[in-house]
């Protein structure tokens, strides 16, 4: 993938890191040429010193190329111009926005940005903490809506089928490990001893899955 990251603090040069190891073609973009300075010294991208929603810094970039954009810089508002620029001019097929300030939130969904707040992040993911042992909590997804959970199946649900452990619209069984492998099941798999069970749960579901495994 080609993908440009817009704001090299700790968030997009960690970002850069991630994605230039993985093998992607990167390049970064910071108006403050020392930004580039928290860069893995090996990175071997690109680096475009320039504010990010300037038209012909993204083009030096590789914007007309690039098959994904995240705009991960300190201000709210710049994070939107350039992602709404790389979404509807330059149609970039994905295009995602930090933002810091929650109430911000409707703009982006108003444009169609996906986004993520980290204040928003950080105070559901201290709740999942609270409310589930931190072993069980693999993922969060959104912002903490949704977790992904892993759990040893108890000893009460051995022998009945999966879809006995789901909660329409709250818990869903997504994939069961057993016997050293990992594998999606159907309606009619049955729990054995020993299974652990992978489940997406809504956030607001988290004292009936406690119900569930008493």
């Amino acid at each position: 993938m080609k993908i440009i990251i817009v704001g090299c603090g700790r968030l997009g040069s960690g970002l850069a890191f991630v994605f230039a190891n993985r093998g992607d073609q990167v390049a970064v973009v910071d108006m403050n040429p020392n930004a580039f300075e928290r860069l893995d010294p090996g990175f071997r991208g690109k680096t475009i010193a320039g504010v990010g929603f300037d038209g012909d810094v993204l083009l030096k970039a590789g914007i007309k190329e690039a098959d994904a954009l995240a705009a991960v810089t300190s201000s709210d508002e710049a994070n939107i111009i350039t992602a709404r620029l790389a979404s509807q001019i330059f149609h970039v097929p994905k295009v995602v926005a930090r933002l810091y300030e929650p109430v911000h939130g409707d703009t982006f969904r108003n444009l169609g940005i996906p986004n993520f707040c980290t204040v928003d992040w950080g105070i559901q993911r201290v709740v999942d903490l609270f409310s589930y042992t931190p072993s069980e909590v693999m993922y969060s997804l959104g912002t903490g809506e949704v977790d992904i959970l892993e759990k040893i199946v108890p000893a009460s649900f051995v022998g009945h089928k999966q879809v006995e452990l789901a909660l329409p619209g709250e818990i869903s069984v997504i994939a069961i490990s057993r016997a050293g492998r990992t594998f999606i099941p159907l309606p009619e798999t049955v729990f054995e001893d020993g299974d652990t069970v992978h489940l997406a749960v809504l956030d607001s579901a988290s004292s009936d899955l406690e119900n569930l495994f008493k």
